[in-house]
């Protein structure tokens, strides 16, 4: 099969999800909190990330062109329990919810900036119909639509920015200090915040089997990708600086749009709601693709219902597909219109996130140790250091959440009863279905045997896991 995708579509994948009005939220509250000195909070959080990416490509030379991703290599690392409880509550959920919460910013600013007599849920409805039907047309008009909306996003928040940084806005320049309480432990306290900037670069893993040089591309990909966002929302806070008071933006449940009218005026704010229909584009356009292939992955190890692995015309696991988009628009309409639960479930889903980031560092370390000289493509440097300082990094961006205590414990309460509720359903789903010891990993070699649909037949054949 002819691979199709290359070093720029890995780029655009890569930043698809990341780059997200939620994240221009984010990018706002951080910036509003110490003003630029943010940016160095951002170097942080950009840069454990980057590990983060390097651990999924050597997990990804190690286990090449497996459908299901993290799912697969942490089945074979430390068994299918984690497997479960990690993918389903670490990642699809903190995924599908990131991507809801994404939809609703982006009908609240349609809503504002149109101001037409209609609900703003029609706008999240309407943009989940075009990704649907352009995601079951399969992976050559993803990566045309990704490509498109992804440097479009990237090209007009470097313009947005470019235009603050050296004043050319309509709007009143002002003057204020360019940072907020400039103590270390502030940068430091900041990096939970500012993770959220760099979630998602992975999502260039699932699409490696189409991916030409895969070795190369995917990790400089997604170590590009992480870069330039890091460049450009760097460059945005600079705007910042001089159009839009830093306790304004910490304050407000839009900031793209207050600095996008603050900037330009009206025309700002048209401009930034154009930045949030391409963001959403390019978020649950990322997501449905990379979460239908991860559900077809796991059907595969019996992980997941089996219908989630069949395929369409298109070559495409339709149901999945269905299937996220219409979880999207379920947390999208219980999100819609309310700033504090969306920033709240964004600190929720970042939570689930890092511990699935936890995982893949752990996934790692294990592989080290079982199999310390198995071929690889790639190989994080330096040992075990990286990995290790993965790990500590993200523990403590989970112990550090929210600045507000109240909110941390929520947060840490929600998240904690999910992950009881999914280890239970776990024990049960691994002990009735699929039959093997809870926490005893299935030999590599088998897992990578599941992506031949042989597999099926034989185990269906047979009723029991072989």
């Amino acid at each position: 099969m002819e691979k199709k995708l290359g070093l720029r579509n890995v780029v655009s994948v890569s930043v698809g999800l990341v780059i997200a009005t939620s994240c221009l939220i984010s990018l706002g509250q951080g910036a509003g909190e110490i003003g630029e000195l943010f940016i160095f909070a951002m170097i942080i959080a950009c840069l454990l990330n980057m590990v983060t990416m390097a651990t999924m490509s050597e997990l990804n030379a190690l286990m090449p062109n497996v459908t299901g991703g993290l799912a697969q290599y942490t089945l074979a690392g430390i068994g299918p329990v984690p497997t479960i409880v990690l993918m389903v509550g670490g990642y699809m959920i903190s995924n599908i919810l990131s991507s809801g919460v994404e939809a609703s910013i982006f009908a609240y600013a349609m809503g504002k900036v149109l101001g037409l007599p209609i609900p703003n849920f029609f706008w999240t409805v309407l943009a989940s119909i075009v990704i649907l039907i352009a995601n079951l047309c399969g992976v050559d008009m993803f990566a045309k639509i990704q490509d498109l909306v992804a440097y479009l996003l990237l090209g007009s928040m470097l313009l947005m920015g470019l235009i603050g940084v050296f004043k050319l806005g309509t709007g009143t320049v002002i003057h204020q200090p360019a940072i907020m309480h400039p103590h270390f432990k502030n940068v430091v306290s900041m990096t939970a915040v500012a993770f959220w900037l760099f979630i998602g670069a992975e999502y260039a893993i699932p699409i490696s089997k189409d991916v030409k040089n895969a070795k190369r591309n995917v990790p400089l990909g997604m170590f590009i990708g992480l870069g330039i966002i890091c460049l450009v929302q760097s460059i945005l806070i600079m705007g910042f600086k001089n159009y839009t008071y830093w306790d304004a933006l910490a304050a407000s449940a839009a900031p793209h749009l207050l600095y996008g009218e603050n900037l330009l005026g009206k025309a700002g704010q048209i401009w930034m709601a154009f930045v949030a229909a391409l963001a959403v584009v390019s978020t649950q356009n990322s997501t449905v693709q990379g979460l239908s292939s991860i559900f077809a992955g796991m059907s595969r190890t019996n992980l997941m219902p089996q219908f989630f692995g069949k395929l369409n015309k298109h070559k495409v696991p339709y149901i999945g597909i269905w299937a996220v988009t219409l979880s999207i628009l379920l947390f999208a309409w219980l999100s819609q219109d309310s700033s504090d639960r969306i920033s709240f479930l964004i600190l929720v889903g970042s939570v689930f996130w890092m511990a699935s980031y936890i995982t893949a560092h752990i996934d790692l370390l294990v592989f080290r140790k079982r199999l310390p000289n198995a071929p690889r493509s790639f190989k994080v440097p330096f040992g075990p250091i990286l990995p290790i300082i993965g790990i500590l990094g993200e523990v403590y961006m989970i112990m550090n959440i929210s600045i507000d205590p109240v909110e941390r414990h929520q947060i840490w309460a929600l998240t904690g009863v999910i992950f009881v509720i999914l280890f239970v359903y776990a024990i049960i789903w691994t002990k009735v279905k699929m039959r093997i010891p809870i926490f005893k990993p299935v030999p590599m070699e088998k897992v990578l045997a599941m992506e031949n649909t042989m597999y099926y037949k034989i185990r269906k054949r047979r009723g029991i896991w072989k």
